[in-house]
């Protein structure tokens, strides 16, 4: 998978049909569905796959207990089945996760109960297990660090958890499994049209400044929080779809919750629910719900945001976590959906609308990972009536993504496992805190078409999200190699460490100052 080739591919095709725009989950999963029923799939995405939202995601593939209490029931009948199918076709990057709730007030603890056996009601043959109430003691026991005082017990549930950034990777690699084609770093600059309709896209690569007129037969619109500046290269005058907003998590060290059992907070001040997540071997503390005007490309947590989620966990562990105990902090942008193609006010969800232009754009606002499979499989439906390509049934609810392994497996690699360890530095780690590998970051190059250090460092492996500091540290010798493989000049090695060095900074929590 080396660009030079992939690019040459490029140029000799002389139409797709199906072109993506976006490397996020949603577009990730169009180009899928679209390769596997025998369409020809060329996604493009302007950074690296996973560069925004669907990295910064809380790990979590759920059917939404949040969205239960708002008595949206088919949206969470919807995510527990695409829960299900996860499951089932990802099993090295997507696995079961016990939560615990615990209960201060009798009251709450009724409430919860009966919230939670609806829960598993709608799961049906999807459950990964009841839900069951739980003692003061059997509590504790199963979330050591929960503040004791005035605990009157809990209640336990299933959903699961997964590693969004190496699911984008997979998807990546799936595209390539089927016949398709995905390249980042070559953002599109403009659409294409002829007597009145979309035919392709202008697009530039990055690296180089090459510029590619590049025809198709559909174009899809899957650039996430950016999916109306897309509709406006279409229509300067299209209204805007989104409303984006902004979530902020926290990652602190495994000895404030030292066990594999989730925490739920259920009520915030703000009416959101927080996570305290077993991940990576630390402990992943989120969400927030900021509105935001704008969309920068690195968005980075407010003080109140960080403030709020310290806070809040403080409430219910028995050791209040500081801004010196975060080891990584981050923030994603929601696509949510803000208003209609009229222009008026809509109720923010994070479900999805699919519409098509008159020019032939397809393009989707909303979302979210849980639910991208089915996501895709409407928009390409909706691509082929467009485009009037031949109408052919999506195969993803079967389809195993690549490197699945066999059942359940820890190793995001999956299958790929023997591959990268046949490579030079096999068990040659990078840092002492980090598990990253020389033969893995050659791996990354090679086979992921990761190009820089920050796609080794925060994508293909998730250092950056794990461990800030530690991720800076590693940064110099994961240039080296990258200046190995890629053919870098000692300049141009600096450069990117540098750019890392200034990157990584944002995701380091600084002390308030008084």
């Amino acid at each position: 998978m080396r660009r030079p080739a992939l690019l040459t591919h490029l140029r000799t095709t002389p139409c797709w049909d199906v072109l993506v725009i976006g490397g996020g989950a949603t577009g990730l999963g169009c180009a899928v569905d679209a390769a596997a029923r025998g369409h020809l799939t060329l996604l493009l995405e302007a950074h690296d796959f996973a560069k925004g939202t669907s990295s910064r995601s809380t790990k979590l593939i759920h059917g939404g207990v949040r969205y239960l209490a708002q008595g949206r029931i088919g949206l969470v009948r919807e995510a527990l089945a695409e829960r299900s199918i996860l499951l089932a076709n990802a099993p090295h990057l997507v696995h079961p996760q016990r939560f615990v709730v615990p209960v201060y007030r009798q009251w709450d603890r009724l409430m919860l109960g009966v919230g939670l056996t609806a829960y598993d009601w709608l799961a049906g043959r999807h459950s990964l297990g009841p839900s069951r109430l739980l003692s003061p003691t059997d509590t504790l026991a199963a979330l050591p660090g929960v503040r004791r005082e005035g605990l009157v017990g809990g209640i336990a549930y299933h959903d699961a958890r997964f590693d969004d950034a190496r699911l984008a990777v997979t998807l990546m690699r799936t595209v390539f499994d089927l016949g398709g084609l995905a390249l980042n770093y070559l953002p599109v600059t403009g659409l294409r049209h002829a007597a009145g309709r979309i035919t392709g896209v202008d697009a530039r690569d990055a690296e180089t400044g090459e510029v590619f007129a590049i025809e198709a037969k559909v174009v899809i619109n899957a650039a996430g929080v950016w999916a109306d500046d897309v509709r406006r290269l279409d229509s300067p005058e299209a209204p805007p779809q989104l409303a984006p907003s902004q979530g902020a998590h926290l990652v602190i060290d495994r000895d404030f919750l030292p066990t594999d059992t989730a925490l739920l907070i259920p009520q915030t001040p703000d009416g959101r629910v927080l996570f305290a997540i077993p991940w990576q071997g630390k402990v992943l503390l989120g969400t927030t719900d900021t509105p935001r005007a704008d969309t920068p490309l690195e968005p980075l947590p407010l003080d109140e945001e960080i403030d709020f989620i310290l806070a809040t966990a403080g409430r219910y562990l028995s050791r209040a976590p500081t801004r010196a105990d975060v080891r990584s902090c981050f923030a994603g942008l929601r696509p949510l959906i803000g208003a209609d193609k009229n222009g008026s006010t809509a109720a923010l969800s994070r479900e999805h609308v699919i519409r098509s232009s008159p020019t032939g754009l397809v393009s989707v606002a909303g979302g979210k990972w849980t639910t991208y499979r089915h996501m895709a499989r409407q928009i390409v439906d909706q691509a082929e009536a467009v485009a009037r390509l031949a109408r052919r049934p999506s195969t993803t609810a079967t389809l195993h993504l690549h490197g699945a392994t066999a059942g359940p497996s820890d190793d995001v690699l999956g299958t790929d496992r023997p591959l990268a360890d046949a490579l030079p530095g096999d068990g040659v780690r990078l840092h002492p805190r980090l598990t990253l590998t020389e033969a893995e970051v050659r791996h990354a190059v090679r086979f992921e078409l990761a190009r820089d250090v920050e796609d080794i460092l925060a994508r293909r492996h998730r250092a950056l999200f794990v461990d800030a500091r530690a991720a800076i540290e590693a940064a110099a010798p994961v240039a080296a190699i990258l200046a190995d493989e890629l053919g870098w000049s000692e300049e141009h090695r600096r450069e990117r460490t540098k750019a890392f060095h200034q990157l990584a900074e944002g995701f380091c929590v600084k002390p308030v100052l008084a």
